[in-house]
């Protein structure tokens, strides 16, 4: 048994970093310390207007550890460590885990190449970015090799020049091959120096060269390389408008604000690339009950910038935090230079940080209008049903169907939807094994009977062995009970419910003469349903995935069925040799089709065997097995 008021005693005056832990041992809080001996006896404290959020906490610590460092910086970098590790319940947290790309130039090679790179190395190359659009940073590296003709290979240069025969991006004039020797190292350099300056933002040069490549083979009748100058022109200037000034005075910065509404926060920010805005984009925060903005503002910058590889020299914020010079410490040693954060009071700086507010504000009502929408889609729709059937409740609901050609490998699907939400875990496909003909009724009974019996069996194991119900697809039982059909199919699933003593309401979705959704039958009586109803097409949807989880399931049978029957009979055709084949070809009718020659470039098939796959498909499906 944990003693609080000893182990409260025993707390050191140090800084540090302190765990609580709930009584199944989870941790569900992290936080650090200067002093490690105040802070924590600070929560078991009798302490007026904490917040219900940290109430509820302690209310569940069953035990405490601590870890002493030598200082408060120390500290702060483990604090985000653990954070990162355990994702404790009760702290702030970061919830987009993004990582951004980079453009790469590896000036330290003496033939230098361009690419997207997500990690920033303390290497010889030069980086640019991060960039928030990685299809951006895809489109601005094949202008480059377009323009500049760059190497893209890994070929080692000049060791390796002549010994291959140059590739592809040669000959479409993506490549001037310096693997061949056809450009010397000084004039593929002086053309990394233009893309270099390109990537700096220095278009003009550029722009000018372009169009007078342009004019020339115009001039010259060459219309179609005349037609290519000017794309990339086009490409160019595109480029370059998107970029906006923000400062002239040419720094990195990151700009920092949020919008805080009930229990949701964003976080706006704005990436200054040398002077330039190159992006933006908005992160959200969870378990914000009771922080003020200022609180999470500093959980953001400690978790956003312990992960990102880049680290701006100015951090703009909207309003002042705490632990200000130990964030600072900690981000210039993580930059190896110095860091600062700010917050602009007037000026152009002021603006952008407002603008940035603003734009997480507009983020945050839009995102609760689609939360509006999806609920309404959802929860709403299934309260729509639960209301048309005089039900209280309904979270989980369940529909099955049969599928079957002829009575041919007969199929059963269980499709599962919680709060108006496919839950695709909980799916399950049935094989039947009781019924041999075309018997949707026997199949059913056979599906629900195996369902429910299985549900109850794992539950009254969970019950022996003294366990928490660990609810899964089957120890959970639905709500309702959706069956694709009418009065037969509904009466056959109360007849199961019935014999297995449970009580499970039951619905008939009924299908029209065009196999189109027009009601549900329930308690003996159809009801209509307004088919502009957001229950009438959550009722829909659930119909269709029913069906198609069924028929994709007999489809998978009869095609495995077909493979097996078509080249199980061929001597000397195993498994192995039959997945082969059919990785090779990618269908029987493929093999069917194929030479005796085209059979032996399998690895697996040697020729006696090519010969009898051949002879087999070329005599109607029998062969001499003695062959």
């Amino acid at each position: 048994m944990f003693d609080f008021d000893e182990e409260l005693k025993k707390l050191p005056n140090s800084p540090g970093v302190y765990l609580m832990h709930d009584d199944s041992d989870t941790i569900i809080y992290v936080g650090k310390a200067i002093n490690l001996h105040n802070r924590v006896r600070s929560y078991f404290r009798k302490i007026v207007g904490r917040g219900p959020q940290i109430d509820r906490m302690v209310e569940q610590i069953a035990r405490f550890e601590y870890i002493v460092t030598d200082s408060e910086l120390e500290a702060l970098v483990l604090e985000n460590n653990l954070i990162k590790e355990y994702s404790p319940k009760y702290n702030t947290m970061l919830k987009d885990d993004k990582t951004y790309p980079y453009i790469k130039v590896t000036v330290g090679e003496e033939y230098p190449r361009i690419f997207i790179s997500r990690e920033m190395k303390k290497d010889k190359s030069r980086y640019f970015g991060p960039y928030t659009s990685a299809a951006a940073v895809k489109d601005t590296i094949d202008l480059m090799n377009k323009l500049y003709q760059l190497k893209t290979c890994n070929r080692k240069l000049p060791r390796d020049i002549g010994l291959e025969r140059p590739c592809l991006n040669y000959h479409i004039k993506q490549c001037a091959a310096p693997c061949q020797g056809y450009i010397s190292k000084e004039e593929y350099r002086a053309r990394i120096d233009q893309a270099l300056d390109f990537l700096n933002g220095n278009y003009k040069p550029m722009l000018r060269e372009l169009e007078q490549k342009m004019t020339e083979a115009s001039e010259k009748m060459e219309f179609e390389e005349a037609a290519g100058y000017r794309d990339l022109y086009n490409s160019v200037k595109s480029v370059a408008q998107k970029q906006k000034i923000t400062d002239s005075n040419g720094e990195d910065k990151d700009i920092i604000a949020l919008a805080l509404e009930e229990h949701d926060a964003v976080v706006q920010v704005f990436f200054v690339r040398d002077g330039k805005l190159i992006g933006r984009d908005h992160f959200y925060m969870t378990h914000v009950e009771d922080c003020d903005s200022a609180q999470i503002l500093l959980d953001f910058v400690k978790q956003f910038y312990a992960g990102t590889p880049y680290i701006p020299k100015e951090l703009m914020l909207q309003e002042e935090i705490a632990d200000t010079e130990i964030l600072e410490k900690w981000l210039s040693a993580r930059k190896g230079g110095r860091v600062y954060i700010r917050v602009p009071k007037k000026g152009a700086k002021e603006k952008l940080v407002e603008l940035a507010a603003q734009n997480a504000k507009l983020i945050l009502s839009q995102d609760k209008e689609r939360i509006r929408r999806e609920e309404g889609r959802t929860i709403g729709a299934m309260k729509e049903i639960a209301a048309l059937l005089h039900l209280e409740d309904v979270s989980r609901m369940e529909a099955f169907d049969i599928s079957n050609i002829s009575g041919f490998a007969n199929v059963g699907s269980m499709v599962v939807f919680e709060k108006g939400k496919a839950k695709r875990s909980d799916y399950r496909k049935f094989r039947i094994q009781s019924v041999s003909g075309p018997d949707d009724y026997a199949c059913m009974k056979e599906v629900l009977t195996r369902r429910f019996v299985h549900g109850m069996e794992e539950k009254e194991e969970l019950d022996r062995r003294q366990m928490e119900h660990t609810f899964g697809s089957f120890t959970k039982f639905p709500d309702l009970l959706l069956m694709d059909g009418g009065k037969g199919q509904v009466n056959i699933a109360l007849q199961v419910l019935s014999e297995l003593h449970l009580d499970i309401p039951v619905c008939g979705m009924v299908k029209d003469d065009n196999h189109r959704t027009r009601g549900l039958y329930y308690q003996n009586v159809e009801i209509p349903i307004d088919t502009r109803s957001e229950g009438f097409k959550l009722v829909t949807r659930i119909q269709d995935e029913a069906h198609r989880f069924a028929i994709e399931y007999h489809r998978s049978l009869r095609s495995k069925a077909q493979v097996k029957s078509a080249l199980d009979e061929i001597p000397g055709v195993g498994p192995a040799r039959r997945k082969a084949l059919m990785r090779h070809f990618g269908s029987i009718n493929e093999i069917k089709e194929a030479s005796v020659e085209k059979l032996c470039e399998v690895p697996e098939i040697p020729e006696h065997i090519g010969k009898q796959i051949y002879a087999y498909f070329r005599a109607g499906g029998e062969i001499d097995k003695q062959e």
